[in-house]
């Protein structure tokens, strides 16, 4: 069936999913295949759960006309996506960067709902599957929508935009991560940047942050709307408060023109995440007090920076993903905070390939010079070094389970960052 003809079923069940474990009634189910499943032989399930239609790519599998062969149906839902993207005459703002890209999303989302119909991908389902379920996700009630891309190989932003269409763009920054992928970090200046070309070749809109030469040298000649603290900015901003929480003041390009936003964001290096979605807002329309609002209102969670008061001591939980400029940052900011009895927990960071030994010990050196009372290292990148320094290593988590049982912690400001396989959140209990 081609993409066109099966856009008509698509527009009577708008409702798209791949898991048939959450099948809706009237939805369509996609059976994509995985490392360890294949979708296709849980389709009859999900047709028995009330979906509509399920897209297959095995003919052992139909037994009715409520299954749809097709010859890949990955590709099948991304030529959907693509197709439907064609159908919309909206601005779509792609997002991407090494950090800091999902919650710039989440806080542009916000402000943008203060005004309009805004969708947003949801999570960071920002991959070759998300992206397009992120557009099917879209209704004619849409106004904006906003879409993450993630990537961890060369050439798969420059994919996700021939998808997703985005007709502005913007790069939170570029740092090592996913070295393992992109082979360099070179690489992941060529990927990311993919985003920028395509802006810059289909006349779109670029949002630049003004203090960042890479992005700025990335962006060449190109007419950007700028944000920074430097006064040449569109959005000029400063923290004003790096506490717990931060507060920031800001002023566009009029004079004496100063806001002041109190966020639930913590660490100055939220800074720039604030002010790209000040300057989305401002593009759009929005008064001052709609971003405020917006910005005020957003509450990270799902282990994104939160403060955690467990019965015995206070956690910065930050440990839904890690690589070596956000660890860096995290453990900066910490440190920053001159909390009393301040201890660091640190989970390996992975994916960084051959460069793994070096940006690991990178990390344990920096804690050195950061006045932690405590440092608990987990992992094997990390339990490497054990014999050389004088923190406490742990193989795996478990070990350190066992050593927080016998070695409870009391009254302490803990610092928790590591990257998401390393399910640091079992540690929560323990403190």
């Amino acid at each position: 069936m081609k993409s066109e003809d099966f856009y008509k079923i698509y527009l009577q069940y708008p409702q798209i999913c791949t898991d048939s474990r959450k099948v809706q009634p009237g939805c369509l189910y996609f059976s994509l295949k995985g490392d360890h499943f294949d979708g296709n032989f849980f389709a009859a399930d999900a047709l028995a759960k009330g979906s509509a239609y399920a897209i297959v790519d095995d003919l052992s599998v139909v037994a009715d006309h409520r299954y749809i062969l097709v010859p890949d149906v990955l590709g099948f839902l991304q030529d959907i996506a693509s197709f439907h993207r064609s159908k919309l005459s909206i601005p779509v703002i792609g997002l991407t960067g090494t950090n800091g890209k999902t919650t710039t999303k989440e806080l542009i989302h916000s402000v943008l709902k203060q005004k309009y119909k805004a969708v947003a991908t949801s999570g960071n389902l920002n991959n070759h599957i998300g992206v397009p379920i992120t557009l099917l996700s879209t209704d004619p009630t849409t106004e904006i929508l906003i879409v993450e891309m993630g990537a961890n190989h060369p050439g798969e932003i420059a994919f996700l935009c021939n998808i997703a269409k985005p007709t502005i763009g913007l790069i939170t920054n570029i740092g090592k991560a996913h070295l393992e992928g992109f082979g360099s970090f070179e690489g992941v200046i060529q990927t990311k940047n993919e985003l920028y070309t395509w802006i810059k070749h289909n006349e779109g809109k670029l949002f630049v942050n003004e203090d960042d030469q890479l992005l700025k040298k990335l962006v060449e000649d190109y007419p950007c709307f700028t944000y920074g603290t430097s006064k040449l900015a569109d959005i000029c901003g400063l923290a004003a408060n790096q506490e717990r929480y931060l507060s920031i003041r800001w002023k566009t390009r009029e004079p004496d023109d100063f806001n002041n936003i109190h966020s639930h964001l913590t660490g100055g290096y939220n800074l720039y995440n604030i002010l790209a979605a000040i300057s989305i807002g401002t593009h759009f329309g929005l008064s001052k007090d709609q971003i405020r609002s917006g910005i005020e209102s957003y509450v990270p969670d799902n282990m994104r920076s939160q403060w955690i008061q467990t019965r015995d001591n206070v956690l910065f939980f930050d440990a839904y993903n890690a690589n070596p400029s956000s660890m860096a940052l995290a453990i900066d900011h910490f440190a920053s905070l001159s909390l009393p009895h301040s201890v660091a927990i640190l989970g390996d960071m992975f994916e960084l390939g051959s460069h793994s030994a070096d940006e690991h010990l990178k990390i344990i050196q920096r804690t050195d010079q950061s006045g932690f009372e405590k440092v608990l290292f987990a992992g094997q990148q990390f339990y490497q070094f054990a014999p050389d320094f004088q923190h406490l290593f742990f193989e795996n988590l478990n070990n350190l389970k066992d050593y927080l049982v016998q070695n409870q912690l009391k009254g302490s400001n803990v610092l928790i960052k590591g990257s998401r396989g390393m399910q640091l959140e079992q540690l929560v209990g323990y403190l």
